[in-house]
């Protein structure tokens, strides 16, 4: 039997880099985006209408992640004045 070798995906961008290019305003309302969604998963978890439950952790780590960003940007501003 021979296997196949899955092609990697062409200059997949990921999550950090896309966060980078956006402003300081533009990272907030992410953060409130993906702040009400994780509200939202921990709601039907609660009622138990959420099948995968994965999708809770992947959201708290978006969250840390843009918020980590949103720190860095934060501290270049002040330095470059």
């Amino acid at each position: 039997m021979a296997t196949r070798k899955k092609a990697a995906p062409a200059a997949k961008v990921s999550k950090a880099a896309a966060l980078r290019e956006k402003d300081v305003a533009g990272l907030q309302t992410e953060i409130k985006d993906l702040q009400k969604a994780h509200f939202g998963l921990r709601m039907q978890k609660a009622t138990q209408q959420l099948s995968n439950t994965s999708t809770l952790r992947v959201t708290r780590r978006d969250i840390a992640r843009a918020k980590t960003i949103l720190a860095q940007k934060q501290q270049e501003t002040p330095a470059a004045k």
